[in-house]
């Protein structure tokens, strides 16, 4: 017979997320909207892809752009800054080196990516 949950183990666990305070070191995130997802690593885009085929689009204008922070859109047209970490509802802010800047459609999830799709990442071109 059990005794207790899966989460009340896995809070006495001092290895379970659950159980750390410390300051969040991934290193990786996927920001998704309602066609595309963002795969930034240290705050670069290293990857985009389309969520509607699942496959990853070379040629985006992030990829290799650092997140400058997002941008909230409100209904009476003003529009805030976030310096900080995006939010669902927020538009990321890519920098491009003098082109302007990329800003995407609203963000519906922030998401961590499973280790796998980490390693099927598109490499660079030129490396």
């Amino acid at each position: 017979m059990k005794h207790e949950s899966n989460a009340a183990r896995a809070s006495a666990d001092p290895t379970s997320p659950q159980a750390y305070v410390g300051p969040d070191r991934r290193r990786h995130r996927v920001y998704l909207t309602r066609n595309t997802e963002y795969h930034v690593r240290d705050g670069t885009c290293v990857a985009v892809r389309s969520r509607r085929t699942g496959e990853f689009l070379a040629g985006h204008l992030a990829i290799n752009h650092r997140m400058e922070g997002a941008l909230a859109f409100f209904r009476n047209g003003a529009i805030a800054p976030n310096p900080g970490e995006p939010r669902p509802g927020e538009s990321l802010c890519f920098g491009s080196e003098g082109r302007g800047e990329l800003v995407t459609s609203p963000l519906e999830a922030v998401e961590r990516p499973a280790m796998e799709l980490i390693g099927s990442y598109p490499t660079p071109e030129g490396r």
